[in-house]
């Protein structure tokens, strides 16, 4: 359970990283406006958007967000893992 608590505290501190943030935001961007477009589009025209919908569309932006930081986190936790396999004894 420790390790799955540190795990989740690093993930939470990647969240406002400033070296993981830009990439995330500009994915965030580019994924949700397209997401935004297809999910929530026609009721924007048609000032249609509720409350409700609001909140979906808020969640449209975060979710990406949070997955490439998710991605990046994973990518440099097994860049700085230093396990290494122990090799097999040769036989002469």
């Amino acid at each position: 359970m420790k390790g799955t608590r540190s795990s989740v505290n690093a993930y939470l501190s990647c969240l406002i990283d400033p070296t993981l943030a830009p990439t995330a935001l500009r994915v965030a961007l580019i994924v949700g406006t397209i997401l935004f477009t297809i999910n929530h589009g026609t009721a924007l025209i048609r000032q249609e958007m509720t409350r409700e919908r609001w909140i979906a569309a808020s969640l449209t932006y975060l979710i990406p967000y949070l997955v490439n930081i998710h991605g990046q986190y994973a990518m440099r936790s097994r860049k700085s893992e230093t396990f290494v396999k122990p090799q097999k004894p040769r036989q002469l």
